[in-house]
């Protein structure tokens, strides 16, 4: 069977590391690897990750992208999977990884949503309506396939060491998920299984301005890859590459 590697990007989230680091070890296929990057905190997060079994990797360039990409590098296993400090994995979640992309080789990425377990009623609908289902909605039909969700997906290792010199990754301003996303050979399969679900916090939907800024994320992302990655060049690369190969002239890479 292959080895599972889970990666947990952290800045000051002691708390809720603690708790999702004890689901984890309540995982009927427990991880062969834990690795929480600690991006600057300057609370407890590096101590409950050491306590909670994890092996701790410093980053101080701040962002998601940065803690994310010095994790999915750090990491040894055949799959790497990837949580939040504030994601609470279900017992099954590993086991449910495992059994997908053991039974399905041609699947390079395994993606699925979250569930807000905190927040008031109206901010937790909100974000799941709105940014949550409007981000696998849009961004699908942007991309042609389903997008990654950075608080709950596994990839092959293949597949990020044949993505990680192309993503953004040294940038703290933009959506990781999406940015890889974006990235991933045509030929990658990317499969959305909503049974892969994890809870996730309404954190960064208690504010406007929390809400805002992933908006501007979301913005700068997509701006930054047209015309190369518009919607109507992945199409056609798509269907070429299906007539002639991934070798086919002017690919998308």
């Amino acid at each position: 069977m292959p080895s599972i590697s889970v990666v947990i990007p952290a800045l000051d989230d002691a708390a809720m590391l603690a708790h999702c680091l004890t689901d984890l070890a309540a995982q009927l296929r427990p991880a062969d690897e834990i690795i929480v990057v600690d991006n600057g905190s300057t609370d407890d997060t590096a101590a409950v990750a050491r306590a909670g079994g994890a092996r701790v990797i410093e980053q101080p360039l701040r962002g998601i992208w940065p803690a994310a990409s010095t994790g999915y590098d750090s990491a040894t296993g055949d799959i790497i999977a990837r949580l939040d400090a504030d994601s609470r994995p279900p017992a099954d979640w590993l086991l449910h990884i495992e059994a997908e992309l053991v039974d399905a080789p041609e699947v390079g990425v395994l993606t699925g949503r979250g569930v807000f377990y905190d927040g008031s009623t109206v901010v937790a609908g909100l974000g799941q309506v709105l940014y949550i289902g409007g981000y696998f909605w849009a961004i699908g039909l942007w991309l042609g396939n389903p997008p990654v969700f950075g608080s709950n997906f596994a990839m092959r290792r293949e597949v990020w060491q044949d993505v990680r010199d192309r993503v953004h990754r040294d940038r703290g301003d933009i959506h990781d998920d999406l940015d890889l996303s974006l990235h991933l050979d045509l030929e990658t399969t990317v499969r959305y299984d909503e049974r892969l679900t994890v809870g996730i916090s309404a954190r960064p939907f208690a504010t406007w301005r929390g809400f805002g800024r992933r908006l501007r994320w979301a913005y700068t992302t997509l701006s930054m890859h047209l015309p190369e990655q518009s919607p109507w060049r992945r199409r056609v690369e798509r269907r070429r590459a299906r007539e002639h190969g991934p070798d086919a002239p002017g690919a998308v890479a």
